[in-house]
Order: structure tokens, then C-alpha cells, then sequence
């Protein structure tokens, strides 16, 4: 009923950038809260950035002043301006979004399938 795809992933050098996206389709009714998350090999899922439907965000420290969450409600679309990546930034990305369909009263969390971003000199 929903599908979350993310573009964007891909290898750059430290220092350099990317811009991931999310798109969101299906029955939508609205989009709460969506967000990026990260996993490393061998360490937990995490949150990097997260952004409301009024477009306050939060984002962890180990990101914060690099990274930059917004969104565009029309499109249904996330995005994540990546910039002065770090080897340690190295991670499978997945858009999470809380969306609620049409004909339901309450909101769902949905994942897309992940995008790989690899810093390496």
C-alpha cells in the first residue's frame, strides 16, 4: 500500500557530499514525522535526522552542523544534504516515515529498503 524508495546513495571521497532522497507513495492520506536512520556493519540501527510535519527536525550529534533534513509535503519526498562526510559516516541509510492512510484514523511507521553510502579516500 506504501512504498518509501531512496536515491542518492553511492561512494564519495572525505570532505565530499551527497543528497539522499525518499519518496513516498501510495494511499497517503498524510505524513507525520519522517526521518533517516543509519546502520554500520556490526553496530545498531540509529537515528541521524529526523523532521516533523511542520518542519522541525533533530538530528544526532555526531551529525549535527554537516547534515541538513528537510522536506517537501507536495511531493512526499525526504531529503538528507550530506556534507564534510566522514569515513565513520559509512552506513546503509533508510528513510522511515509515519504515514497515515486513507480511511485510517492513526499513523504507521514505514522503511524503505536502504541506500548505501561508502566514504572512502
Amino acid at each position: 500500500q506504501v512504498q518509501l524508495v531512496e536515491s542518492g546513495g553511492g561512494l564519495v571521497q572525505p570532505g565530499g557530499s551527497l543528497r539522499l532522497s525518499c519518496a513516498a507513495s501510495g494511499s497517503i492520506f498524510s505524513i507525520n514525522a519522517m526521518g533517516w536512520y543509519r546502520q554500520a556493519p556490526g553496530k545498531q540501527r540509529e537515528l541521524v535526522a529526523a523532521i516533523t510535519s511542520g518542519g522541525s527536525t533533530n538530528y544526532a550529534d555526531s551529525v549535527k552542523g554537516r547534515f541538513t533534513i528537510s522536506r517537501d509535503n507536495a511531493k512526499n519526498t525526504v531529503y538528507l544534504q550530506m556534507n564534510s562526510l566522514k569515513p565513520e559516516d559509512t552506513a546503509v541509510y533508510y528513510c522511515n516515515a509515519n504515514i497515515r492512510l486513507r480511511g485510517l484514523s492513526y499513523g504507521m511507521d514505514y522503511w524503505g529498503k536502504g541506500t548505501l553510502v561508502t566514504v572512502s579516500s
